[in-house]
């Protein structure tokens, strides 16, 4: 029934209760300094550096680590205020209209200063944030995704876009395609960032600057770069993720917030749950969870991998596809997945209620220069997928399961199977002493 009513109707609703919310909770954003930050890939990561950023910038000889500036933080995985978490299990970027608003007076009821807000293009589209008093605009990158509801990459941008028209202060991504898209609005203040643009593509001007990262240096466990003479180490690997870096130093420069500061606060961050995330084991194996699920995402992420493991290491792939999400992407991911890995091995993700065939089909049909039951297998189990990969696996192989990250849930029609990824892998790993 809920496919039969138009889109627009639905926004219509969601706009009501958006409005409702803003007063039932008695306009909450308003007391606060809302940073919202959106993109196809990235959000998440990027959420949970600026929000290290603005704690670290308080009174950094606290024992606890947290700054006078209280901060709450609503993204993918987590929910945050003052250093207090709990996971995100709603499978949604950016919650109801409701759910969002009465965060909003958690915080403001808790002392914050900032709401750090991952904000999806559903959100914006379906007018879910109405009413929320965005300071800061923050855009990743925008690449395919989504095609089933925006139907083109037209609309998706626009729906991207919305969260830059009223912002005080832009911070996009110079490197993205077409960035002077998310640059025309009239802010007050406008940030680029960039890992190539040393001589700044887009001209610094007297409301504008550039964040630039030079003398990068990528390993298997570790980045650094360095912003106008300030060093970076990040504990985490990848040169999209130093581009999520410098999302969050933007912010933190926009709230004259010195770079040393910025470079301190980054450097206490160990992982993000779920993103690129390390999994250990004594059987001296590189095996990572991820949540690239987008054809742009798992091409940074494989070439990364084929550029930094070791020359006689192999690289394999666990992956899936989302069921009743945009079906035209997954022969591309199954293209572009293949390319890379050595191994490829094709899964269930959350299957919704698609059929789960049908999505293994729509995968494999992009799959090139591989053999099935050779160096390619088709194993609709997760578990078993997994369990697969761990057999194949010698010392120093790099295993990439990819697609679900730190979800603590598998959504199969109407239910909510239990799982995690990494559980799984540590489990399956014991299975095998």
């Amino acid at each position: 029934m809920k496919k039969l009513i138009p889109q627009s109707l639905k926004n219509i609703y969601h706009l009501f209760q958006a409005i409702w919310a803003n007063v039932w909770f008695g306009w909450p954003t308003r007391k606060l300094i809302v940073i919202g930050i959106t993109g196809t890939d990235g959000k998440t990561t990027t959420c949970q550096m600026v929000t290290r950023i603005l704690e670290e910038a308080g009174n950094p000889v606290k024992p606890d680590g947290y700054g006078a500036r209280k901060v709450a933080m609503a993204s993918t995985i987590n929910f945050r205020i003052n250093g207090k978490e709990e996971k995100n299990l709603s499978h949604l970027t950016t919650l109801s209209a409701f759910a969002v608003q009465k965060f909003a007076r958690q915080a403001v009821e808790a002392g914050c200063e900032y709401l750090v807000l991952e904000t999806s293009s559903h959100a914006l589209d379906q007018q879910r944030v109405w009413g929320i008093n965005y300071k800061t605009a923050v855009i990743t990158n925008v690449t395919r995704e989504h095609l089933d509801y925006h139907k083109t990459m037209e609309n998706y941008r626009e729906a991207k876009a919305k969260l830059f028209h009223h912002a005080q202060i832009a911070i996009v991504n110079a490197d993205m395609i077409n960035p002077e898209e998310f640059l025309q609005y009239n802010n007050k203040e406008k940030y680029t960032y960039s890992i190539k643009d040393t001589k700044n593509k887009i001209q610094e001007t007297n409301k504008s600057q550039s964040i630039v990262a030079e003398n990068i240096k990528l390993g298997i466990g570790a980045s650094e770069f360095t912003v106008k003479d300030q060093k970076f180490a990040l504990h985490l690997i990848g040169d999209f993720n130093i581009e999520n870096a410098l999302a969050a130093i933007s912010v933190g420069v926009a709230e004259d917030i010195s770079l040393a500061t910025c470079a301190s606060a980054l450097e206490k961050i160990s992982g993000v749950p779920g993103r690129m995330e390390y999994v250990p084991n004594d059987r001296d194996l590189n095996i990572l969870v991820d949540f690239a699920l987008t054809p742009d995402a798992l091409e940074k992420l494989y070439a990364l991998l084929v550029r930094i493991k070791k020359p006689a290491a192999r690289v394999i792939a666990v992956f899936g596809a989302c069921g009743e999400r945009d079906r035209g992407k997954r022969p591309i991911v199954g293209e572009v997945v293949s390319r890379f890995a050595d191994f490829v091995i094709v899964t269930n993700d959350d299957l919704f209620h698609e059929d789960p065939a049908q999505i293994i089909a729509d995968i494999v049909a992009g799959i090139k220069s591989k053999e099935e039951n050779n160096n390619f297998w088709i194993i609709p189990d997760r578990r078993a997928a997994i369990a697969k990969a761990l057999q194949l696996a010698q010392s120093d192989d790099i295993i990439a399961v990819t697609g679900m990250g730190a979800e603590e849930t598998m959504v199969v029609g109407d239910q909510k199977i239990p799982w995690n990824d990494r559980v799984a892998i540590l489990e399956e790993l014991a299975k095998m002493k």
